[in-house]
């Protein structure tokens, strides 16, 4: 009696085990590395693929084409829709052949429409003899050698976790092709045999055929890709799809902005992305960047770049005037021409908020109101009023106060007003105040603010004071590290404080015309701390609006989408960045990222099985699946990985 396959695998299973030792590992074959534990054929519409994580499977052929053809939009909601793999069969037609089908056919038709002359029915006569006309070109065309003739049929599956999801993927796809008039059919009671067919072994077990002409042939092949680069840029990753590498210009002309946004889950990869980018972009192209660092991850990109590293806490000398103002120059919007000016409203406004951010503390007091705002607003423009700073930029200067270095001419800067003498105008108009509704600000305002003035030795009087450091035009690289303050609100409010820092002294420095702007980077990391503060967001709205305008990019890097996602007022920096990154998700977020970007179902399943260093790059209306490598030598500064960068140091300390 013949032995059956599963009895045969038993014995095969019970000779191996009985040549295994206790203690000695077994070597594998490549089989056991690569397959399955097992698949499940004994469902009748679907497969299931046993492993450590069971997934199921679904294959398809194409049952219905239109018909008439057109590229690339055959078949391409099938290549794009998500986890499908696809494939195709193209055997060609000898011409002997083709010519006697066509010919049958062309008799067939020419029969077919004298029947329906006959009957009068004269709709159905005009079909058929433009049928017939049209097999009467192909066969012409084939016999004097400009067209040829192929048989072909079309097998996809479609892989899920699970089956609610395998059938609302399979009316989704079903209802994708319809919209170009191609019928789809899941192969009922032969999915092992279609499976196979689906395989890299090139043998097509249910032959489920078309016909195609060369023409309608050459609409099948996916040439178009959701490849996205530009022919400038620096080198980002490869694409998986198709291998090649993906070049990236944060600044080309074909973007409608120069921002972008990267979102993934912790060791994700979003450091190491952005580091990479950062110093290959400052060695190839030149692009300034400006890190507002809240983890402390890129103090060693600085140092690699030759840039500057500058550490703000309690116990650094550092100070930070959020005082400062500088001058911006701008286009006249008649004549085109450059001029100087110095916009003191909008400084007054930008440090109001900053003020109130620090007012309502961490606990977002609700007793700062609009009345606290017009008391701080006031306060504040009296400062810059008190030494006779205007709109006008020789405002800025000491009088005489010019000195040369060697052949170049300095003008000496006014000293700013500080966060102490702000206080202590507050203290005085608090004493004259004789308005019963300003007594109760007044008085708030002189308690919760004495936690930022040096004078009292505030524990956070860090940002009190004239500015020790001055941000230097040309430098490749600078890191503002923020890690070492308090995570809950001294962090939120650097970061508030240091973009209206970084917009005076950095941004506006930037040249409205172009072609005498730099190209230069903002790079704000976790930004999901700035969130809970009305205001810090409003800042970080501006500027993702205003930052084109500078030649600036504005790069914002968040793990917790969620939020960004339940704060409306922070989704006008989505929709100021043209690019975006998304790295590994939790499945947490991954629901809101769909609803956003319009992620398909395959784009988001990636989205959560994905690897380390892989994504989904979107560039305007183009897509990609990215994978990020770092060279040996980038690892050295862009690695975060603590026990990585252990294993390195160990390795680096024998040699």
């Amino acid at each position: 009696m013949r032995k059956t396959k599963r009895k045969m695998a038993e014995e095969r299973e019970q000779q191996l085990n009985r040549v295994e030792q206790p203690g000695v590992l077994k070597e594998k074959t490549i089989k056991e590395l690569i397959a399955p534990s097992g698949i499940d054929a004994s469902k009748i519409d679907h497969l299931e693929i046993i492993s450590n994580i069971t997934r199921f499977a679904r294959s398809f052929y194409i049952a219905t084409l239109p018909r008439m053809c057109s590229f690339p939009e055959l078949f391409r909601d099938l290549y794009f829709f998500g986890d499908v793999n696809t494939s195709i069969y193209i055997t060609p037609v000898a011409e002997s052949r083709s010519q006697n089908e066509l010919n049958k056919v062309i008799n067939e038709l020419e029969t077919e429409r004298i029947v329906a002359q006959d009957r009068g029915n004269i709709n159905r006569e005009s079909t058929l003899a433009q049928k017939r006309y049209e097999a009467e070109q192909l066969r012409d065309e084939i016999a004097a050698g400009f067209n040829k003739m192929y048989e072909a049929s079309v097998i996809a599956t479609l892989f899920s976790y699970n089956m609610e999801d395998l059938d609302r993927l399979t009316k989704l796809l079903a209802t994708e092709l319809s919209k170009s008039l191609v019928g789809v059919k899941s192969a009922w009671a032969i999915q092992e045999d279609a499976f196979k067919s689906n395989l890299p072994l090139m043998e097509d077990k249910i032959k489920k055929i078309h016909s195609f002409d060369s023409r309608s042939m050459g609409t099948v092949f996916p040439f178009t890709t959701s490849d996205v680069g530009h022919p400038s840029g620096v080198p980002l990753g490869f694409n998986k799809q198709t291998g090649t590498p993906i070049l990236f210009d944060n600044f080309h002309s074909s973007l409608t902005n120069y921002n972008m946004v990267i979102f993934a889950k912790s060791g994700a990869g979003k450091s190491v992305t952005m580091k990479t980018l950062i110093s290959r972009s400052s060695v190839l192209m030149g692009i300034e960047s400006l890190a507002l660092d809240a983890e402390g991850e890129y103090t060693i990109v600085a140092e690699s770049l030759g840039g500057i590293n500058v550490v703000l806490s309690p116990n650094s000398s550092t100070v930070i005037n959020l005082f400062d103002i500088e001058p911006e120059v701008v286009k006249d919007a008649i004549t085109g021409r450059e001029r100087t000016v110095l916009n003191v409203e909008n400084k007054v406004e930008d440090v109001t908020q900053a003020l109130l951010t620090m007012a309502r503390g961490s606990t977002r007091s609700s007793d700062v109101n609009e009345l606290t705002k017009q008391v701080i607003a006031e306060a504040v423009a009296e400062e810059y009023a008190s030494i006779g700073i205007t709109n006008n930029p020789e405002s800025l200067y000491k009088t005489g106060g010019n000195f040369q270095t060697g052949k170049r001419l300095y003008r000496e800067k006014k000293d700013m007003p500080t966060i102490g003498s702000w206080y202590r105008r507050i203290q005085n108009k608090a004493q004259e105040n004789k308005i019963q509704d300003y007594q109760f600000q007044y008085s708030y305002l002189l308690k919760v603010m004495k936690q930022y003035i040096r004078e009292y030795n505030g524990q956070m009087a860090y940002f009190d004071g004239q500015s020790t450091f001055e941000l230097l035009d040309g430098a490749p690289f600078i890191n503002l590290d923020i890690s070492q303050l308090e995570e809950r609100f001294a962090r939120p409010l650097a970061q508030q404080i240091l973009l209206s820092w970084i917009w005076e002294k950095y941004v506006k420095k930037n040249s409205e015309d172009r072609t005498k702007a730099s190209k230069k980077r903002v790079l704000v990391d976790e930004a999901w701390m700035l969130l809970p503060y009305p205001e810090a967001v409003d800042f970080l709205n501006t500027m993702a609006r205003r930052a084109r305008k500078r030649n600036v990019s504005l790069a914002i890097v968040s793990q917790r989408f969620q939020d960004f996602y339940e704060k409306p007022e922070a989704q006008a920096v989505l929709t100021s960045s043209d690019t975006k990154l998304f790295l590994a998700q939790d499945k947490s977020e991954i629901e809101y990222l769909k609803q956003v970007f319009k992620l398909s179902a395959g784009e988001a399943n990636f989205l959560i099985t994905c690897l380390k260093g892989e994504g989904l790059l979107k560039v305007g209306a183009d897509t990609a699946i990215l994978q990020i490598t770092p060279t040996a030598k980038e690892f050295e500064f862009v690695e975060t990985n603590l026990n990585n960068i252990v294993k390195r140091n160990m390795r680096a300390g024998k040699q």
